[in-house]
């Protein structure tokens, strides 16, 4: 097994979530675990597919079965599962979002709206807003242009279907009054633009590193840490 591969325990629990491939005489089905572990580390290196290592297999087959997965919502589904698993702490979530600067290859695709990437202050960039358990484990993700303000995201981020917790963390960038309508128990950062704040639990604030450690874990993948293909729905080779 090499570095960054998927263990026997992990695959375990992933192996029951993937649909099985059928292969033909001329052309046999290789095993998913070893094209998974090829499509990390694409997303880990951050290389083209053309130069993934030889020992994944054919890297066109390896684009491939990642191109048919993502359109069947294999990705999506899988992440549902492993929340309905019951292993996140819902007894507080965490909303937040990171920008992710896009690569001089991203550029010149029309619509750039449509796909979530848009020039802001810091060039052309998409802004990948997230929830995620009390542990900081994600539960979802939504993906806007880098100059879309935060809370414009929290109806999505609201509706993920997941369990609804006691508690939401969230800085100041959604404080707003429709946001904290939707909440039983909040513990947002107080504004300093209000002229009456409203309380804050300060002890249960300082959890909320918990997400910013899910986001710099996630970018240590350089394909997340960096923008480089134009369209959502057209990964580049």
């Amino acid at each position: 097994m090499a570095r960054g591969d998927l263990s026997d325990e992990e695959w375990h629990i992933i192996a029951r979530f993937l649909p099985k491939e059928r292969g033909r005489k001329s052309r046999p089905s290789h095993d998913n675990r070893r094209f998974l572990n090829g499509m990390l580390y694409v997303l880990r290196v951050g290389c083209p597919w053309r130069d993934m290592h030889e020992r994944y297999g054919k890297w066109n087959s390896v684009y491939v079965r990642f191109r048919r997965w993502a359109e069947q919502g294999v990705w999506d589904a899988l992440l549902e599962a492993l929340v309905e698993l019951g292993l996140t702490d819902d007894w507080r979530h965490m909303i937040d979002s990171t920008t992710v600067r896009g690569h001089s290859q991203a550029a010149g695709a029309k619509g750039t709206h449509k796909e979530a990437f848009c020039r802001s202050r810091g060039g052309f960039t998409t802004k990948n807003h997230a929830r995620a358990d009390g542990q900081g484990r994600p539960l979802g993700f939504v993906l806007t242009g880098g100059e879309t303000s935060d809370y414009s995201a929290v109806p999505d981020l609201f509706t993920m279907p997941v369990n609804r917790p006691r508690r939401m963390l969230a800085d100041k960038g959604y404080d707003a009054d429709a946001i904290r309508q939707e909440l039983l128990f909040h513990g947002t950062r107080r504004r300093s633009t209000r002229k009456d704040p409203p309380p804050c639990d300060y002890r249960v604030y300082k959890d909320r590193n918990r997400i910013e450690r899910m986001f710099n874990r996630i970018k240590q993948f350089r394909r997340i840490a960096t923008r480089g293909f134009r369209t959502l729905s057209a990964e580049p080779k």
